[in-house]
């Protein structure tokens, strides 16, 4: 992906970057050459941001042409806005009381160049009023009333910054260019698509250990992608990528569903996306979805208040009782006698309104199939954990809370197992999902649909080993194509 500083006058920006051009208003503006441009990122540094000045343009026919601006217009408007800039700032008044509270005036002005001041104290501060004001240039108004608050935020005009500022304010581009690095020495040259991979480094169970997310890295950038690992701190820099491919646990109620659903507003390829998580992340919901399209599922049944008295009756026992947002076999637990039923469904029925009961199947192992675009990726046999009914015991000793597995190539996979498991997924979306599968006498029983199912390095990629992340990724690339296209038509 290029890199464009676009300036008022030349003069404006004399500083040579590795991998950044820069160009005038007018002819980035009025060029075709510029106009047919498929992948650049434009950093505008033009002198006023107003309504309908050059600098206004360039970010409105940046947005046009499918190229990625900063600021957007939407940030342009909002610093605008001093009602705006108090309720997206309000999260950071902690912050500001921290990092001010020793100050002795009534008033204080920040000056943020690409993220940073030239005092380190108030690095934190600015990287978050950066975050949420994503412009190049800023300046910050602080005024004491009883308590720090901000009153305003606005871009500074180029040939406004401070002579004195200048060295600090080169040293910062560039390292502000070199965190941006879509197409620098150290991973290639020509990134085309900027790709955010959302992880949790503290994750105990994450989705994809450390060697798939290098896997991934690998393939991303071998087919042009510039691929950054980012964390919840990052849900601000979202509209800097162009997909999301979410490798945290996710669930409704947590920063997970919050990126999704940000990334799918912003107009990014996410994987998965926030209905695909909305879907699979509730048992109630995949219950009742597929028992209305007759996909074969262990006898089951939502349990309210108002039947729980009926579940021995309709399940037997042992039974199995679900949370409706349980994963990774947490939120799961089997009744084995009528007492042992009662207090469980006492405790979970507490924090919801319904839950899921379904009739004890045990088996040796449960299939995973991956499906992505509605197409079988690998497929899997789980096995339980030792001396346990499931595949996670959580309460057995360090090397027992796992079971086995065993990665099959699909032509042993039974056909019934590999056609149920996309009939369900296909109910969900297109996107990737792990279908879990008890196979009975030669029938096939969805247990249930995963979004964001395990991809690790040494079990789901026994079969296509780097292949696996390939594919993956040659996805969201033609998805991103595919946005790209639809645009350039609206356009």
């Amino acid at each position: 992906m290029r890199k464009i500083v676009v300036v008022d006058y030349p003069k404006d920006w004399d500083v040579a970057i590795e991998d950044v051009e820069v160009v005038d208003v007018q002819t980035y503006l009025t060029d075709t050459a510029y106009t047919d441009i498929k992948h650049a990122r434009i950093f505008n540094l033009c002198r006023s941001y107003k309504y309908q000045s050059a600098g206004y343009y360039v970010s409105l026919l940046a947005e046009a042409r499918g190229h990625k601006p900063i600021p957007s217009v939407a940030t342009m408007q909002d610093l605008k806005s001093p009602t705006i800039v108090r309720a997206i700032t309000v999260e950071l008044n902690d912050l500001i009381h921290k990092t001010l509270g020793s100050l002795r005036s009534k008033s204080f002005t920040l000056s943020i160049y690409f993220g940073q001041n030239v005092a380190q104290k108030y690095e934190k501060l600015c990287k978050q009023l950066h975050d949420l004001f994503q412009a190049p240039l800023l300046r910050a108004q602080f005024v004491y009333k009883d308590e720090w608050v901000l009153q305003s935020i606005s871009a500074i005009p180029i040939n406004d910054v401070p002579e004195h500022h200048w060295r600090y304010l080169v040293r910062f581009a560039k390292s502000y260019f070199a965190r941006h690095r879509f197409s620098g020495a150290k991973i290639g040259r020509n990134k085309i698509y900027d790709l955010a991979i959302l992880v949790d480094p503290n994750e105990s169970e994450p989705p994809s250990n450390k060697k798939a997310l290098q896997h991934f890295v690998e393939a991303g950038e071998s087919m042009g992608f510039y691929v950054e690992m980012i964390t919840k701190d990052d849900y601000r820099r979202l509209p800097e990528f162009d997909a999301l491919f979410i490798r945290e646990t996710t669930s409704v109620n947590h920063h997970t569903y919050k990126f999704a659903r940000k990334a799918y507003a912003d107009g990014l390829v996410v994987i998965d996306d926030p209905i695909s998580i909305l879907r699979c992340t509730n048992k109630v919901y995949l219950a009742e979805l597929l028992t209305k399209a007759k996909v074969p599922i262990p006898k089951t049944m939502i349990i309210h208040k108002d039947n729980r008295d009926l579940v021995e009756q309709e399940l037997g026992i042992p039974c199995v009782l679900k949370k409706p947002d349980s994963s990774f076999s947490q939120g799961v637990v089997k009744a084995k006698d009528s007492e042992g039923l009662q207090r469980e469904l006492d405790e979970m029925l507490v924090d919801s309104e319904l839950i899921i009961g379904q009739e004890f199947t045990p088996t040796d192992f449960d299939w995973r199939i991956g499906i992505m675009d509605k197409q079988p990726l690998y497929a899997c046999k789980y096995f339980m954990a030792k001396g346990h009914w499931q595949i996670y015991n959580w309460s057995g000793k360090k090397n027992d809370t796992e079971g086995d597995h065993e990665t099959v190539p699909f032509e042993d996979v039974p056909f019934a197992v590999l056609h149920t498991a996309i009939k369900a997924a296909n109910l969900i979306g297109n996107g990737l999902y792990g279908v879990d599968i008890k196979e009975i006498d030669g029938k096939a029983y969805v247990i249930e649909v995963n979004d964001n199912p395990s991809i690790d390095a040494g079990c789901e990629d026994q079969i296509l080993k780097k292949e696996l992340y390939t594919s993956i990724l040659k996805s969201i690339k033609k998805r991103i194509d595919d946005n790209k296209n639809v645009r350039t038509d609206e356009y």
